[in-house]
């Protein structure tokens, strides 16, 4: 079991937030700063953890916004490297970026100020929300500024920060009905330098697409002409979960033939019994029985049982494979059944299928007890 995230944000952090900021504002209180922050502080959860930072920064700095904003900007230390290990260590800065999101909306030019320097200590991407959705005229047009910033922090934040589905965050329901000012902005990232940035702008387009998959095949078709190598990989990573889908027009914009035919031969899942925590591998061959090349993306799906005994399909990539006429290759992967917090495990009958360009073909099932 995975140890929990708010292991590594314990009593330390308050106590190092509370040092930056007495080092360059004397006046800080920070004995009370940390009584409060330290009162009930155990009990919760990382995200808890940082809003309750947040709220004693709110009590113990200046009222005026744009005072308090500039000694928090003035106490921060260097900015991230990239190449460096930074691990979790980046996330002492979250409850700066909650407490800009909760108490500057009034003041938006300095707001916008302490994130660009935010986000290249941590991200932005969950305090500059409420700004776009508030000010959403001045937000997108310092965001289109900040696609040419000269930080890869600073133009992940263009792509991050307006991801419709963004993970751990509410989601921005406008860009979820209209991603047009969202894919204004990705125009300009598309061939960004960064592969920080690129994969960013990909997770754009995935949440995108999970609204409007034929505006994302559209944009994917425009997007891959001329495309260099970059441009294309984000478009197949943007593309993933309509592929996993099986969506003809997401296939055949990367070449697929929904149509595709092949065999699928000498299907084994092993063991065909297991238990909750144990593996199961999943093996078949491919072969082309036609006397021409074929291409095929070759993935299968698991339909694991859920708690009410219905059951929910799992898409696990494979690869693509290129077949000469008559050739056959075997493909095989474990499949874990481990609980983990993101899926849980129940017994019944769990069947598989591969997907050949999308299309399904039974491969057995396996039982879990």
């Amino acid at each position: 079991m995975a140890e929990p995230l708010k292991n590594n944000y314990g009593t330390e952090i308050p106590r190092r937030i509370a040092a930056m900021i007495a080092a360059v504002f004397p006046e800080f209180p920070a004995g009370v700063f940390l009584r409060g922050c330290l009162d009930g502080y155990e009990a919760l959860e990382l995200m808890p953890r940082a809003r309750h930072i947040s709220r004693h920064l709110a009590a113990h700095l200046p009222p005026d916004f744009p005072r308090a904003a500039g000694i928090l900007i003035a106490s921060l230390g260097p900015k991230l490297d990239l190449e460096a290990d930074n691990g979790f260590s980046a996330f002492l800065y979250l409850p700066h970026v909650f407490f800009v999101a909760e108490n500057g909306l009034s003041h938006p030019e300095e707001s916008l100020r302490a994130h660009y320097e935010l986000t290249q200590r941590f991200t932005a991407e969950f305090g500059i929300r409420p700004f776009i959705e508030k000010h959403p005229g001045l937000t997108l047009g310092r965001l289109r500024d900040w696609t040419r910033d000269p930080s890869e922090h600073v133009r992940r934040l263009v792509s991050e920060g307006t991801r419709p589905r963004l993970p751990w965050a509410p989601r921005l329901p406008g860009f979820q009905k209209n991603p047009a000012p969202v894919l204004e902005l990705l125009e300009l990232l598309k061939d960004d330098p960064s592969l920080y940035v690129r994969r960013s702008v990909a997770n754009n387009l995935n949440d995108i697409g999970k609204d409007h998959p034929e505006l994302l095949v559209a944009t994917a078709r425009r997007w891959l002409r001329d495309a260099p190598e970059e441009r294309q990989w984000i478009v197949r990573h943007g593309l993933r979960s309509l592929i996993k889908a099986g969506h003809p027009g997401a296939l055949a914009a990367l070449g697929f033939q929904t149509a595709t035919q092949a065999d699928v031969l000498n299907a084994s899942l092993t063991p065909g019994r297991t238990a909750i925590g144990g593996k199961v591998r999943v093996s078949f061959d491919i072969r082309n029985p036609g006397a021409t090349s074929r291409s095929l993306l070759v993935d299968f799906r698991v339909h694991f049982v859920k708690a009410s005994g219905s059951t929910a399909p799992k898409v696990f990539k494979l690869k693509v494979v290129e077949l000469a006429p008559g050739e056959t290759v075997r493909l095989s992967k474990l499949v874990s059944l481990a609980e983990l917090t993101t899926r849980k495990h129940y017994p019944g009958t769990h069947r598989v299928e591969a997907l050949l360009n999308g299309n399904p073909v039974a491969l057995g099932s396996f039982e879990v007890r």
